[in-house]
């Protein structure tokens, strides 16, 4: 039997203000090797931005992998442990009634987490742990590429390892 590889995700969003300009971030490591991804909108919201986070982190990986995903999103850990079966069941409605926001977010991480082995963590902002605050930064360094960019999105990644 064939293990899946094992990476550890660490992802941030950043909106500033929020709704406006944001950036998203993903720290991805395999073993000793680290990948970066960032991307930024013109238009939106902390909450998409830490889905976008998650998404494209999911999304970058080749294959089935087993996969530690730290988040600082109480709205993005609740929302995938919690609340995505009701939502799905619910016909993407919340409790009340309304659409879910975000739906078509949530819809296609869902799509994501059905490819890998994803066990999520929730991390306190800000805190000591140095991946999150790396994500943190990285996510607000890429907040003034929306305020340059002439396209509604732009994104950039780097390898190190």
């Amino acid at each position: 039997m064939t293990r899946k590889p094992q990476v550890t995700i660490y992802t941030d969003g950043a909106c500033k203000p929020n709704p406006g300009p944001g950036a998203w971030a993903a720290v991805l490591r395999f073993g000793t090797r680290e990948q970066v991804l960032t991307g930024s909108e013109k238009r939106t919201t902390n909450n998409r931005m830490e889905l976008q986070a998650a998404i494209n982190a999911l999304r970058a990986l080749d294959g089935d992998h087993r996969v530690d995903l730290h988040t600082d999103s109480t709205y993005l850990q609740r929302g995938i442990s919690e609340w995505l079966t009701r939502w799905r069941e619910s016909g993407w409605r919340r409790s009340n009634g309304d659409p879910v926001l975000n739906a078509d977010l949530w819809r296609e991480l869902h799509e994501l987490t059905l490819k890998h082995e994803v066990h999520w963590h929730w991390v306190r902002g800000h805190s000591a742990d140095a991946l999150n605050r790396q994500a943190d930064r990285l996510a607000y360094e890429a907040l003034p590429q929306v305020r340059l960019a002439d396209s509604s999105s732009g994104r950039s990644n780097r390898d190190r390892g």
